[in-house]
Order: structure tokens, then C-alpha cells, then sequence
């Protein structure tokens, strides 16, 4: 049964997944079934197709839905809670009225996403009405399709739900929310563990989490179905002593835990498993784990095809199927048999990890062995607390939640094996079999932890250093003496904070906020709020992005310093001497604002041009500089002609994976034909020169 329910699972997931992409096509798959005899696979492809096409058809239909474009008022019901997205807080609404000059008529459109300032109370499965201007926008949220966005929505929430185990549901998860919603950072943590809500959490803490691997943790899986269940047969009593009771309360119990958890991937996986089970042992049909995996994967995806591409899902899968192997290991004693299912699991996510993350945790076993039981014990104190909040139960949940923060934020700055470090240490572990070498191995290993772990001394001379912070700006300036000057920091809070730590920035001198785009702005909140700042420079201009209005709030809060630099503006930092070019004026474009700085030392210039396009290029004029920031990621928005009088002799671009065709071909052969080196952090990670000492 268990190769049976395996192989079912990844036919059905590749004729899901080839009916999504290819449509009835994807049958072809079943002559060779056919030709083979495997006839029961011919109904688990035909199946998988169905659902993959089905899913596909209604993905299209919502993508490609004509909208009653301009000002609308809709009424509907909410299909999950608000959440940030960048900078916008919004929810999804299937629409069931839309009102006309005759009033409100009965409309069945696509499900639209709804930006709102405030989320006021309003939950998964209320019933709203939401009043702005709508535009076509098609995207999808999580794998799930929405047609268009209105922004700015005036929302009025009509009734809760329906749903008896939406009702329940959304009360436990408020509940959850109001007795950690004061606690802080811990607090937070414990909702995350209770309900995989962990909206209160900062992006700096959410990184954290995800660069220790320990992320699995707040997405809800197994262990936290396992806890609630076993809770839930509690408090039925009797109701749950014989097995087909048991099934049944089982199986509403599950529904409402899918309800509570806001129907996470992982807990999808996890409850399909534990209903197998629960079905299994009620019918006497003896069900083993791997059987229930596949099952579960199969009743998954021919219900809801678009899991399969799904991150989230893909994890769950994996890692459940790498504990299932580890747990088979045969092993002595309790810590070693812990190490090998983490190991296990560990391993069996890695390749995902390296593809939708681009690296893994080197140190994620032993971390997970570490944090695991303090997360269940934080769970069942944190669950003991939310019915019961006494305060020493709530205070023994925040400290086991505080030991799991401290771990992440301790972790997140060490190695993080990208796919040439991967390759190291399977060659490493191939090697280890030569006994001669091990001594070797042993030590090659301890340099590198070393060189990793331990934050660098001041650099030699100055340096730049271009950050690898996706399709973003973010520029740290080094010198000799300790100085250290970041002019943005990308999208990402937790990113950029990280690779400062890394570095061991403890302090900077100078912040410039070259304008107001998020992934320029989009991190210097988490620098302003965790590192000390000498000096805030920023334009004088706050559009962009909500953040900035944010940013100076808090600078202002935090007793920063802060200038609006103007052109002719001489600041030097020890070694750096930082001359402000730009902007003269106010521009019709914010990308021409952002602020122009020519950082000299002895060694050589660098001119970091911010966003600035033709026009602010064209009144800038050429500026030669041994180092060209090349401007906009390389976008098509720049003036060729000033490019080339400007190209340096290296030019860097600082850019990521994007819809917008940056860096733009033109951009590049113009940098070529002047002869200059192109550096790319999309390409190489972060981008390190060292300006030559003039003694």
C-alpha cells in the first residue's frame, strides 16, 4: 500500500501540474499506462487532469474578467484576514452585489483584492461592502487569482459569517490575538506557533526565523495538528472514546483547526494525513504514515490543483517525507534518532530551499534539534494560557518564545550554503570516507566557521560594497577606521540588517534615503530601529511609498539627526569625502529626486546615482568617476548619451529577478562599447571592490 499510495501522489501531482500548464493534453501521459497495464494509474492521471484543468480554467477566467472599471461600491464576502502586502494592507473579496443606479443587483464577479488604510476588525468570512476606485490589475495572491484591486476602499462590515466553524474560528484566533497582542516580539512569536498568524511579527524577526530554519515552526505543521487534536479528544470526553465517534469528532475538529489556521498549506497536508488516520484506524484498515502522506497529497491536489506549486505545500511535503526517512534510521539513543528525522527533514527541503530562496541554513539541524522542544512546550503553555491566562502561564510561554527568537536571531547571521556551498559540503561528506583526509576536512571546516561566524575587523581600505538585496538599491561605504555610510537599503527589512551584522556594522555614521521608492526605503526602518545613527539624510520630497512619512516619524522619535541635503554639500567621514550633485529642483518623475552623491577618497571615486533618469541626467550633466552606480537597475530609463560620457571604467548594477526587463539591453552594450567591467549583483551576490590605497 505505501509504494501505492506513493507513486499515486506523484502521478497525480505531475498530471495536476501538466494540466494546469498544458491542458488535455497531458492524457498523452496515459498510453505508455495504458501500454504498461497500469490501468488504476489511468484514473489517478485522468483525475489529476481534471482537477489541473478545472484549476487552470478558473484561473484564467478570474485573470482575464472584464471589472466595472473607476468608482465602485461592492458588497461581498471576505475570503481572508487583511495583511501586508509591501506596502498596501489588503484582503481578497468574492463580490456578490454591486451597486448600480438602480440600487444593489446581484453580481457574481471575480474575487478583486481590497487595499485598505485600517483593517478595522474585519475577518475572514465577514460580510462588507467596499466603496473606491477599481482597476484592472490581474494577479495572483498565494496562488490564488484576483481580477483587480481597489484602492484605497472605504469598507463597512455588514455581518460576521455565516459558517458555524468560521464563527468559532475566527473568535479562537481572536482570542489568541488578544492575550499576546501587548506582548511584544514573544507574543507574537506564540501566535505564530498557535494559529500561524504572525502578522504582529516584525519582517526582521521573520527573516530571523526563515534564515535559522526554523520558519516551519510559525507556518503551523504536524506536531501543532498532533497538539490540537489530541486537546480536542480531551476536552469531547466520551464523545470521542469508540473509533467512529472518534473519526467524527476527528474530522471536526480538523475543519475547525483548518478555520482557525487560515487553511495554511502545511496544515492542509497535515490534516488530510491525520483524517486518513483517524478513518483508517476507525474502519480497522491498518494505514502506515507513508500511506497516509501519499493519500493525503493525492485527496490535496485533486481537490485544490494550484497547491502543487505552491512553496508552503512543496516544504510540507518534502519535509514530512524526509522525517518519515530519517525516523527509519537505524540509530542508538533518543538524540541521535532526533538528529537524524531533522536531519532527515533538513535535507529533503534543501533542494526547494536553494530554489525559491537560493540558499539553506547550514546550522538548520542542530538548530531544529535545539528549538523543537522549546517550541512545544511554548505551544502548550501558550494554549494553556489562552484558556487560562493566568499571568505566570502566559509569562512561562514568553520566555520559552523568547529562547526560540534569541536562537533565530543568533543563527540568521551565520553561513547560509548557497548551491556552490551545497556542492562543497556533499564533496566534503564524500571525502570523509578517506580516512587520511579527515583530519584535513576537520580543519578546512573550522577555518571556514570561523571566517563565517566571527564578524570581520575594519577593512584595509576603503571599500564599497553593492548589496545583493533583489530588485533594489542598498550601498554600504567602508573605511579604514570603523566609518561606515549605507545609502539605502533595499526592500527587505531583515535582509539588509542581516548582511550589516555580517559585517559587523554595530554603528553608521551616515544614512541616505535617496528617495522614496520601497525598494530603496523598504529596509531602512528595521536599520533606524535597531542600530545606532549618526546622521539621516533624506530628500525633501516624502512620495513614493506610505514608508516615508514612516521613516523620518521614527527618526524623529529616535532623536536622529536629519538633513535635506541641497547640491554643493561637502561631508567628510573619515576616509569618504561625499559630495551631494543632485536634485537642484522638484521633478515631475520622483526617480529624478532621488539625491546624487560623488563618494571620493584617495583611492578613487564612486558616483551613486540613486534612480535619476534622462531628465535629471541631462541637467546633471556627464560626472566621471572611477565607480558608476549605473542608475535605475539598469532601466531603459536612462539617456544613452550621458551613460556613455559617464561610464566608468567598472560599472555596477545593482538590480534582481523582475518583470521589467532591467537591465535593459541597450543600457549594457552602451556600458561595452565604452569599455567598461559590468558587475551585477543579480549575478554574483553581493558586490565587493576595494578602492586601492594611495601609500
Amino acid at each position: 500500500m505505501e509504494r501505492l499510495a506513493v507513486g499515486a501522489a506523484l502521478v497525480t501531482w505531475l498530471a495536476t501540474a501538466g494540466g494546469r500548464r498544458l491542458g488535455w493534453w497531458t492524457l498523452l501521459l496515459a498510453i505508455p499506462l495504458v501500454a504498461g497495464r497500469r490501468r488504476w494509474l489511468l484514473v489517478v492521471v485522468l483525475a489529476g487532469v481534471l482537477s489541473g484543468v478545472a484549476s487552470a480554467d478558473r484561473e484564467s477566467k478570474t485573470l482575464s474578467a472584464d471589472l466595472p472599471l473607476g468608482s465602485v461600491a461592492v458588497a461581498g464576502r471576505v475570503v481572508d484576514d487583511p495583511a501586508r502586502y509591501g506596502t498596501d494592507l489588503r484582503f481578497r473579496l468574492q463580490p456578490t452585489h454591486l451597486e448600480t443606479t438602480s440600487g444593489w443587483e446581484p453580481w457574481r464577479g471575480p474575487r478583486i483584492a481590497v487595499v485598505v488604510d485600517v483593517a478595522s476588525g474585519i475577518v475572514a468570512g465577514d460580510t462588507v461592502t467596499a466603496a473606491g476606485w477599481i482597476r484592472g490589475r490581474p494577479h495572483t495572491v498565494r496562488g490564488d487569482p484576483v481580477a483587480g484591486v481597489i484602492d484605497r476602499a472605504v469598507v463597512t462590515r455588514l455581518a460576521g459569517p455565516d459558517d458555524p466553524l468560521f464563527r468559532v474560528g475566527n473568535a479562537i484566533r481572536l482570542r489568541v490575538g488578544r492575550v499576546f497582542g501587548d506582548r511584544g516580539p514573544p507574543g507574537a512569536l506564540l501566535a505564530g506557533f498557535l494559529v500561524g498568524d504572525v502578522s504582529a511579527m516584525t519582517d526582521l524577526d521573520v527573516e530571523a526565523l526563515r534564515r535559522a530554519g526554523l520558519s516551519h515552526f510559525v507556518a503551523v505543521s504536524g506536531s501543532n495538528v498532533a497538539l490540537f487534536l489530541g486537546a480536542w479528544f480531551l476536552a469531547a470526553g466520551p464523545l470521542a472514546w469508540r473509533p467512529w465517534r472518534r473519526a467524527a469528532v476527528g474530522t471536526l475538529g480538523l475543519a475547525l483547526f483548518l478555520v482557525v489556521t487560515r487553511w495554511e498549506p502545511s496544515v492542509v497536508r497535515a490534516s488530510v494525513m491525520a483524517e486518513l488516520l483517524l478513518l483508517g484506524r476507525a474502519s480497522g484498515l491498518a494505514i502506515t504514515p507513508w500511506a497516509a502522506l501519499g493519500g493525503a497529497v493525492v485527496v490535496a491536489l485533486l481537490t485544490s490543483a494550484q497547491l502543487g506549486g505552491q512553496v508552503g505545500f512543496q516544504l510540507s511535503v518534502a519535509a514530512t517525507a524526509g522525517v518519515l526517512v530519517g525516523s527509519r534510521m537505524d540509530v542508538q539513543g533518543w538524540a541521535a534518532r532526533a538528529l537524524a528525522i531533522t536531519l532527515g527533514a533538513q535535507l529533503a527541503v534543501a533542494p526547494l530551499l536553494l530554489v525559491h530562496f537560493g540558499s539553506i541554513p547550514l546550522v538548520a539541524p542542530l538548530t531544529n534539534l535545539v528549538a523543537a522542544p522549546v517550541v512545544a512546550a511554548a505551544t502548550v503553555i501558550g494554549a494553556a494560557g489562552v484558556v487560562v491566562p493566568l499571568e505566570p502561564v502566559l509569562r512561562a510561554a514568553e520566555v520559552c518564545a523568547g529562547l526560540v527568537l534569541g536562537l533565530s536571531r543568533v543563527v540568521a547571521v551565520g553561513p547560509q550554503l548557497g548551491l556552490v556551498g551545497v556542492v562543497g559540503a556533499a564533496s566534503a561528506g564524500l571525502l570523509w570516507r578517506v580516512v587520511v583526509l579527515r583530519p584535513l576536512l576537520l580543519v578546512a571546516a573550522a577555518a571556514g566557521a570561523a571566517l563565517t561566524l566571527l564578524p570581520p575587523g575594519p577593512v584595509g581600505s576603503p571599500t564599497a560594497v553593492f548589496f545583493d538585496v533583489g530588485q533594489g538599491d542598498a550601498t554600504l561605504l567602508l573605511g579604514p577606521a570603523g566609518e561606515a555610510i549605507l545609502i539605502d537599503a533595499g526592500r527587505d527589512p531583515g535582509q539588509v540588517l542581516i548582511k550589516l551584522r555580517r559585517r559587523g556594522i554595530n554603528r553608521l555614521d551616515l544614512v541616505v534615503a535617496t528617495h522614496g521608492d520601497l525598494d530603496h526605503i523598504g529596509g531602512l526602518g528595521a536599520v533606524l530601529s535597531t542600530l545606532p545613527v549618526g546622521l539621516l539624510w533624506h530628500p525633501d520630497h516624502q512620495e513614493g511609498s506610505e514608508l516615508f512619512s514612516e521613516l523620518l516619524t521614527l527618526a524623529n522619535e529616535r532623536g536622529l539627526e536629519t538633513q535635506v541635503p541641497r547640491p554643493g554639500w561637502v561631508i567628510t567621514i573619515g576616509s569618504w569625502n561625499l559630495q551631494v550633485l543632485s536634485p537642484a529642483r522638484r521633478y515631475a518623475s520622483l526617480n529624478d529626486e532621488s539625491i546624487v552623491l560623488l563618494a571620493g577618497t584617495a583611492g578613487g571615486d564612486v558616483l551613486l546615482t540613486g534612480d535619476i533618469e534622462a531628465v535629471g541626467q541631462s541637467e546633471l550633466g556627464p560626472v566621471v568617476a572611477d565607480i558608476l552606480k549605473v542608475p535605475h537597475h539598469g532601466a531603459a530609463t536612462t539617456d544613452l548619451g550621458w551613460l556613455e560620457r559617464s561610464a566608468a571604467p567598472l560599472a555596477v548594477i545593482s538590480v534582481g529577478p523582475n518583470d521589467f526587463g532591467h537591465p535593459h539591453p541597450d543600457v549594457l552594450a552602451t556600458l561595452e562599447g565604452a569599455g567598461s567591467e559590468i558587475r551585477r549583483t543579480d549575478l554574483e551576490g553581493d558586490v565587493v571592490i576595494q578602492l586601492p590605497d594611495p601609500d
